[in-house]
């Protein structure tokens, strides 16, 4: 099953990264500009730039629950002090969506932190040279501070629209620019990348999706509540596949895997090139897309309920979900959407069939690290022929 523009997002085949050409050819896309970008550097008062931001699409600030890393007060305030002392902040990395329209690259906790002390959002705290500012808000700082911290200006480097001519080929070179940026100090990992430069209504979906009381339960994570959207100390937030958004990564797999004749670029290229085709999915598409996640992932747990995704060893299935099964199991069972009823009556087959399959393959084929794409197929088909020989047994 396949949500409508689903059928269509491959029309326009990706281009072939060519990694085989010769001095001249080389030259020539060079003098072409291919793949250079094109920038300006702007510099804004703080004050200017927080009345700025309050114009309707000046920027998308992209909101904290969808990043899930946000500085405390102490950074914050260290980042207000910095200004105040004039010690240089790197500047922000803006992307022109179009004409005075941006997205943020880099630099949202930046951005959030200067918006936030204006706004009184929060009291400094933790300051080193400063310590007689702490707990004061930007409306109560002294008046030759404040006046001083006005002064200060921040850096922008801006990503123009003209650094690529296709729309494709624009968000590949933003994630590049995106990826090798220093943010803050923190290594950014792949799908914090994507979600940051992925937004949209099936990005929302994976979020949806990641949520689900089944999801987390599978993967060992806590139900959802609210808080979690704002309360950045929660437990969850301690767990590195929360943190490192490898949850939504997961239900990205799902819905990338299912087009493995399109497969290249390696597992995570493939994932980048399904997130950016995404961009055109419409809300009828991604209720088709949640209805296929949610119906298969129960499906799932109805068939191997405690199990599900775990693999088989020492006579027993132990351990933690594992992606690998996962992608087998859910990506092949999304092929029989009109028999999952049929499926959960031959559970017993199918888990008989499942530990055969882990005893003679081994867990290292069912699960391995490889993710070429015979690899990847391979690990599909073995439960492929597993649901579908249950139909017929």
């Amino acid at each position: 099953m396949r949500a409508e523009s689903e059928k269509s997002m491959w029309q326009i085949k990706p281009k072939v990264r060519n990694s085989r050409l010769t001095a001249t050819q080389i030259n020539e896309k060079y003098e072409k500009g291919e793949h250079r970008i094109v920038t300006e550097t702007n510099r804004e008062k703080l004050p200017n730039f927080v009345d700025a931001l309050k114009r309707n699409e000046y920027m998308e600030v992209r909101p904290f629950y969808q990043r899930r890393s946000r500085w405390d007060i102490e950074r914050q305030s260290k980042l207000i002090e910095s200004f105040i002392i004039n010690i240089p902040v790197p500047p922000i990395f803006l992307y022109e969506q179009s004409f005075n329209s941006y997205e943020v690259m880099d630099g949202q906790q930046r951005i959030t932190a200067i918006d936030d002390f204006y706004k009184n959002k929060f009291a400094l705290k933790g300051l080193d040279l400063w310590p007689e500012l702490n707990g004061l808000t930007y409306s109560e700082l002294p008046n030759k501070i404040r006046a001083g911290l006005d002064r200060r200006a921040i850096s922008s480097i801006v990503l123009l629209t003209e650094s690529a001519q296709e729309e494709e080929d624009a968000i590949f070179l933003r994630q590049l620019v995106f990826e090798r940026l220093n943010t803050g100090g923190i290594k950014l990992e792949r799908q914090e990348i994507r979600n940051s430069l992925g937004s949209g209504l099936f990005n929302n979906l994976l979020f949806k999706l990641a949520r689900l009381d089944n999801f987390r339960y599978i993967w060992e994570l806590p139900k959802y509540e609210v808080e979690e959207d704002t309360n950045h100390k929660l437990p969850i937030y301690e767990t590195a596949f929360f943190k490192k958004m490898e949850d939504i990564e997961v239900v990205l797999r799902f819905f990338a895997l299912r087009h493995m004749e399109q497969y290249r670029y390696g597992i995570q290229g493939f994932l980048d090139l399904y997130m950016i085709r995404s961009k055109k999915f419409n809300a009828k598409d991604c209720e088709v897309l949640e209805n296929l996640f949610t119906n298969t992932l129960e499906t799932s747990i109805a068939i191997f309920g405690g199990d599900t995704f775990r693999v088989y060893e020492k006579g027993a299935f132990s351990g933690k979900s594992r992606k690998g099964v996962y992608d087998a199991v859910m990506v092949s069972l999304s092929e029989f959407t009109d028999e999952f009823d049929r499926l959960i009556e031959k559970k017993d087959f199918i888990i008989r069939q499942t530990i055969d399959l882990f005893e003679s393959q081994g867990i290292s084929s069912v699960t391995g690290r490889a993710s070429t794409k015979a690899d990847l197929e391979n690990r599909i088909d073995f439960f492929r022929q597993i649901f579908a020989s249950a139909l017929v047994n």
